[in-house]
């Protein structure tokens, strides 16, 4: 039988101005922008601490840009600088400089320093807390989570990143067939020397993969393959890091006396690559990878995560609905993603992009221009 006590508690429903749901890159940087601006804010994150992520970790113009608007400096953290690209496939080595300055630093030292700068703003971050539900009721979102707590918020920032929240499936995008693995190795000394300041493209039947010197010495292999290809390699890392370096002796010599760092590699699959989020009337602002994804190659997904920030609080601070946002967003992305997505296609299914840059290096840089933010839409 329920005391009174207990039933006082069990309507006593917590209501917050804004709740915004996940603390990576795009939800603590609106967290920290609305606190910023004097607004009531709760931030809840599902994991306890940071933690490594399936990312490329490449830090390009436009995320140093936002990062430096929140006040946060990736090279003190030890980021470590990329001014070159590289694309290696089969025998075929080109490489170009970027047409910007570009950082590299693992999402586990970005992620918590970005969670602590919002804290350090005001907001209240509720670690290892998960959204268990979502839905509307009259003018305002009932909210409860893992912990069995209830919120009301007259506003709900999305940033669960690549994983949904129950209830509120993204579409699977147009480029949806790939699997996502990551490691991180240690690679030798001559090999290290080599790869740095380059980021590296690298490709093989069925997939690519991207290499990059990270912080503290050590290097990102994030690789993508078909989910066709890999169930024809047994599922096994072990064996698609041989079909890879089978087809690459580029890969191969940069691997070759390297360390594995982690137990196992990072995975995931079903990535909705080509996805932006529709024009609605829910009224929750999506941010991030909830709001658009784009192939890890292009190297814009951390810049689009801080632009979606950025861009919904400076709308939602000036009277605006997170329909205009998500006008203004699709508007903005759709060029780069189309592209991106496009090229990504080609880069598993017909690697003859590869010929096409032998004869001109440039389309390299071109590339990484077209996939960009573009330059006016950038937040100043």
């Amino acid at each position: 039988m329920e005391t009174r006590a207990s039933l006082r508690l069990a309507s006593e429903v917590m209501e917050r101005e804004a709740v915004v749901i996940g603390g990576g890159l795009a939800g603590a940087a609106a967290a920290t922008q609305l606190a910023r601006a004097g607004r009531d804010v709760l931030l809840l994150e599902r994991t306890r601490t940071a933690h490594h992520k399936v990312c490329g970790e490449f830090l390009s113009r436009e995320a140093l840009h936002y990062l430096a608007l929140l006040g946060m400096d990736p090279a003190a953290l030890g980021a470590v600088p990329i001014t070159g690209v590289r694309l290696a496939a089969c025998e075929l080595l080109v490489e170009t400089a970027l047409p910007f300055m570009a950082l590299s630093l693992t999402r586990r030292t970005l992620d918590e320093a970005i969670l602590r700068n919002a804290e350090a703003a005001g907001v209240e971050v509720q670690r290892s807390t998960s959204a268990a539900a979502l839905s509307r009721s009259n003018s305002a979102w009932d909210l409860s989570t893992d912990q069995g707590e209830s919120f009301s918020a007259r506003n709900v920032f999305l940033a669960t990143g690549k994983h949904d929240l129950r209830g509120w499936l993204r579409s699977k995008g147009w480029h949806n067939d790939l699997v996502a693995l990551k490691m991180y190795f240690r690679l030798s000394q001559a090999q290290h020397a080599a790869l740095s300041g380059f980021v590296e493209l690298i490709l093989f039947p069925g997939g690519y993969t991207g290499l990059q010197a990270v912080e503290n010495g050590e290097a990102n292999l994030c690789l993508l393959i078909t989910r066709e290809r890999l169930r024809r390699l047994n599922g096994s890392w072990e064996a698609v890091l041989e079909h890879a370096c089978l087809h690459s002796s580029h890969l191969r010599d940069r691997l070759s006396g390297s360390q594995a760092l982690l137990d196992r590699p990072l995975a995931l699959s079903s990535i909705p690559y080509g996805y932006r989020a529709p024009v609605g009337s829910d009224g929750v602002w999506r941010l991030g990878d909830q709001t658009a994804v784009i192939p890890s190659f292009s190297g814009d997904g951390m810049s689009i995560a801080l632009h979606s920030a950025h861009l919904a609080t400076k709308l939602f601070l000036t009277g605006n609905t997170s329909n205009v946002y998500q006008q203004q967003m699709r508007r903005q992305l759709g060029r780069g993603i189309c592209v991106a997505s496009a090229l990504s296609q080609l880069l598993v299914r017909a690697p003859l992009l590869a010929q096409l840059v032998r004869v001109r290096p440039r389309l390299l840089r071109d590339i990484a221009i077209l996939t960009r933010i573009p330059e006016s839409a950038i937040i100043r």
